[in-house]
């Protein structure tokens, strides 16, 4: 049995915590699933870089696919699978940028390489060779190769405010515990049901 809190963050800094033990790779790994302009969904996996009261933030291209889906369409879901532990988080809810602040600050903390990178990927648009994208990542290289790589403007976060959280745990012959917690709004109490697997 998954056992309720009030708060369903203190669940899942919980099994977070958890996850971050047993997890052999990436415990910040989550599904996103947006959706086009033509109601097609499109999902793909990106890292947690923080949650809170606020929401749960991740970071990317503006002029990606999913950055565009997500400007156009500002609702999502997020779902974390931890198999190590037979456990599975989804959420659902408004997303809304992050701030100029929160952006430079989280950007400040990745490795060059990565700031380079955010700089040359002109990400999810063709590519003509890898060659192409080996020479913007020389040229950024060059282009910032004294003092701090700034953050591109077209880099920055989301936050995902979630509506509605449920929890899933494995259970024997398909009878999984599940906890769903939901409100109609930001700031709302938080009603809970269990589900039948």
């Amino acid at each position: 049995m998954i056992r309720e809190k009030d708060d369903p963050l203190a669940l899942f800094a919980d099994w977070y915590g958890e996850a971050e033990k047993s997890e052999p790779n990436d415990p910040s790994a989550m599904a996103l699933a947006t959706v086009g302009d033509d109601g097609t969904p499109s999902c793909r996996m990106v890292l947690l870089k923080g949650y809170d009261a606020s929401g749960f933030v991740f970071y990317t291209n503006y002029e990606s696919r999913k950055g565009r889906q997500l400007l156009a369409h500002s609702r999502a879901a997020l779902l974390f699978h931890w198999k190590s532990l037979r456990r599975q988080v989804r959420l659902e809810g408004p997303v809304s940028q992050t701030s100029p602040e929160e952006a430079d600050a989280y950007f400040a903390t990745r490795d060059r390489g990565s700031q380079i990178g955010a700089w040359a990927s002109d990400q999810s648009r063709a590519l003509e060779s890898r060659f192409a994208l080996e020479k913007r990542v020389a040229e950024f290289t060059a282009r910032h190769m004294i003092g701090k790589v700034p953050r591109p403007a077209h880099w920055s976060g989301f936050r995902l405010q979630p509506l509605l959280i449920e929890f899933w745990q494995d259970g024997a012959f398909r009878l999984h515990d599940r906890l769903e917690y939901s409100r109609p709004a930001a700031g709302a109490p938080w009603s809970t049901r269990t589900l039948y697997p």
